[in-house]
């Protein structure tokens, strides 16, 4: 698949290509340019100027910057940079990372792979490469860049979320990518538990005692007060708002984090594990 296929899987990604394509084509109008002739003054046929105008690909971040140059839009083609990235991303990725603004706090267990707000852009494309049936190559592309997307969490105006990451031992060990990409994801991991509101902790392998073999979830805590739960299992995904399953989510998740080793002490081993590896 092209990098310019639309691929909008939605009605809310469908609404805004059709706003984006509906002014992109007025201001050509108003400038008194055809397609070809706009296509010219950007650099790119008339074809792909048709297919944009008519919803079928999604303009890419030079696309529009050259047409706010060429139309004299100020910087309101520009703009609108921001809206078509975030609908080019699936649905599901748009609804989480919209939670995870809206949340003051975000916990999370996982026992398969270090945690997607986490992951370095290497590990997050060989996850995602992981993936039976394949992703295309624009899939993937995507995937990764909203994953990475996410992560402005981390560097987002003040206050920011406090959070709460238990790790299974085995995420350290598992070579996803091969050594390079387990070193570097590693630095990463070293790099976050020094951050003031970060509490990164590790489930060690030989612990007798692990409440979390039921596999990964989340529990974001928005500032409306409501509790999110959220976990994945193979082709289910779920959401979780009823106070009796997030109170269990927030409970199992306080257990987890007396089983693993104190963030001091999670810290020490990961740089273990990164000695070793």
């Amino acid at each position: 698949m092209s990098g310019w296929e639309a691929g909008l899987d939605d009605e809310e990604a469908g609404a805004v290509m059709r706003a984006v394509t509906r002014q992109l084509k007025l201001w050509r109008e108003a400038a008194g340019l055809t397609q070809a002739e706009f296509g010219a003054a950007i650099g790119y046929g008339e074809e792909l100027v048709s297919s944009v105008e008519r919803g079928r690909r999604i303009p890419r971040p030079e696309y529009l910057d050259a047409a706010d140059e060429v139309l004299g839009a100020g910087g309101k083609i520009a703009a609108m940079k921001g809206d078509v990235a975030e609908a080019r991303y699936p649905k599901k990725v748009r609804d989480v990372k919209r939670l995870e603004t809206e949340a003051v706090e975000i916990r999370s267990y996982n026992n398969c792979v270090i945690d997607g707000l986490l992951q370095t852009e290497d590990y997050a494309r060989a996850v995602f490469a992981s993936r039976r049936p394949q992703f295309t190559d624009e899939e993937l592309e995507q995937r990764v860049s909203a994953r990475l997307e996410r992560q402005q969490i981390f560097t987002a105006p003040s206050p920011r979320p406090v959070f709460s990451f238990v790790l299974c031992e085995a995420t350290l060990r598992r070579p996803v990518g091969g050594k390079r990409v387990v070193r570097g994801q590693l630095q990463r991991l070293c790099d976050v538990a020094q951050l003031r509101n970060v509490d990164l902790q590790v489930l060690p392998l030989d612990r007798e005692e692990n409440s979390g073999l039921g596999g990964p979830f989340r529990l974001l805590r928005l500032k409306t007060g409501i509790a999110v739960g959220l976990s994945e299992v193979q082709l289910s995904a779920n959401v979780m708002t009823d106070p009796r399953e997030t109170a269990l989510l927030d409970m199992r998740h306080g257990t987890i984090r007396a089983q693993a080793l104190t963030p001091r002490e999670s810290l020490a081993l990961i740089e273990k594990v990164l000695e070793e590896s």
